[in-house]
C-alpha cells in the first residue's frame, strides 16, 4: 500500500508500506479520506510537534475508513462500517507512525469487546463507526466536531457566558458555531482575514473584528468594562494571550487551543486581574471525543451543524503533495480533504 511519509528534515514524499497487521480484538480498514490538519500535520513537517522525534513518519490523523476484515473477536465493528480514526500502530518499512491517517490502510480495535484489565490504546474510545446516513468523505469533519467540543467541555465553557474567539480557520469556526448552539454569548469573532470573517458571522458570531483594522481588545472592553468571562486562542498565536490577559474578566478564562510552533514565552500579568485562569487542551482525550458523538449527530441530523460549511477543497491522494503545498503556503480557505 502507499502512504504520505516526511522525513526529518521535513520532507514529503509518497512511500511504499506494508499491509498492517491486526490481532484478535481489531480490524483492518481502507482509508476513504483524511483531512489535513494545521495543527498536527504542520507541525510534524516543521518538526514542530512538542515531544515527537520519530522520523521518518507517515502522516494523518483525521482518518475515516471502511472496515473490510474484523479479527476473530470483534463484537463492534463489521464489515462494511465505516469508522473514525483508522491508525497505523506499528513501525512499517522503517517508517514511524505520525497516526498513519494518509495511509490506503489502517487499525481500528474493538476495546468493549476486551476482557476487563487488558492493556489498549486510548485512541481506541474514539474509533467509533460513522452513521450510514453521513457521507464518509466529508465526515472527516467529525475529527475536528468532537475534538472542539471535548475541548469546550473541558474548558468548563457555561450557557449564558459571553466569549472571545480568536481566529477563525476552520477550528475557529466550529468554537464560534458550537459556543452558539450551547447557549454562549454574546460570540465574538477575531481575525485578520475578511472573508474569514464573514464566515464566522453566517456561523452564528455576533460580533466580528478585524485585528488588522481595530484595536480588538478596546472594542471588547467598551461592551465589557470589567472583561469577558472566556477567551479562546483557536489560532495558536502566543501573543493573543497576551491581549487575552489585558481584558479577561476577574475569575475568567483564557483557553487555549491552537498549537503554537513556540513553546515558551515571557507573561506580564501587570494587566491582568488578580484572579484568572490560563488553560491549555492541546491533546484532546480519546476518551472525551467518543463521548461527543452523539451530540454532533445529533447537531447534524437538525440540521444545525453542516459540513460543507468547513470545507473548501476534496481532492483525489493522487494530488497529496500538491495539497499539502497550498495547506502549508497558507492557501487553503477551510479544511482539506484528501479521498482515496
Amino acid at each position: 500500500m502507499k502512504g504520505l511519509a516526511v522525513d526529518a528534515g521535513g520532507a514529503l514524499s509518497v512511500v511504499e508500506l506494508d499491509m498492517p497487521e491486526t490481532g484478535e480484538y481489531q480490524a483492518l480498514v481502507r482509508t476513504v479520506a483524511c483531512g489535513v490538519c494545521n495543527g498536527t500535520d504542520a507541525k510534524l513537517i516543521h518538526g514542530e510537534f512538542k515531544n515527537f522525534h520519530d522520523y521518518p513518519a507517515v502522516l494523518g490523523h483525521e482518518a475515516v475508513g471502511e472496515v473490510v476484515r474484523i479479527g476473530s473477536k470483534v463484537r463492534n465493528f463489521k464489515v462494511g462500517d465505516r469508522v473514525l480514526l483508522p491508525f497505523l500502530e506499528q513501525e512499517n518499512r522503517g517508517y514511524h507512525s505520525g497516526w498513519g491517517g494518509f495511509a490506503q490502510y489502517g487499525v481500528v480495535g474493538d476495546y468493549r469487546a476486551m476482557p476487563d484489565g487488558m492493556d489498549y490504546p486510548e485512541a481506541y474510545r474514539a474509533q467509533s463507526v460513522v452513521p450510514p446516513d453521513l457521507d464518509p468523505v466529508k465526515a472527516v469533519m467529525l475529527v475536528t466536531f468532537r475534538e472542539v467540543l471535548s475541548a469546550i467541555r473541558r474548558f468548563g465553557l457555561r450557557a449564558g457566558e459571553p466569549v472571545l474567539v480568536y481566529g477563525a480557520g476552520p477550528v475557529g469556526l466550529c468554537f464560534i458555531r458550537f459556543c452558539k448552539l450551547l447557549g454562549l454569548g454574546p460570540v465574538i469573532a477575531a481575525e485578520v482575514d475578511g472573508e474569514k470573517l464573514e464566515e464566522a458571522k453566517k456561523l452564528g458570531a455576533d460580533y466580528a473584528f478585524d485585528s488588522l483594522r481595530c484595536d480588538v481588545a478596546a472594542e471588547v472592553r467598551r461592551m465589557f468594562p470589567a472583561g469577558i468571562d472566556n477567551i479562546i486562542d483557536a489560532a495558536g498565536v502566543n501573543a493573543l494571550i497576551r491581549q487575552a490577559m489585558e481584558i479577561v474578566k476577574y475569575n475568567g478564562k483564557i483557553c487555549c487551543y491552537g498549537i503554537s510552533a513556540k513553546t515558551s514565552m515571557t507573561l506580564d500579568w501587570t494587566r491582568a486581574p488578580y484572579n484568572w485562569s490560563l488553560l491549555f487542551v492541546q491533546w484532546p482525550s480519546k476518551t472525551e471525543e467518543g463521548e461527543a458523538d452523539e451530540q454532533i449527530f445529533a447537531w447534524l441530523r437538525s440540521g444545525e451543524l453542516c459540513f460543507d460549511d468547513y470545507i473548501s477543497d476534496i481532492v483525489p491522494f493522487e494530488q497529496v503533495l500538491d495539497v499539502f503545498d497550498t495547506v502549508l503556503a497558507g492557501r487553503a480557505r477551510k479544511k482539506v480533504i484528501v479521498r482515496y
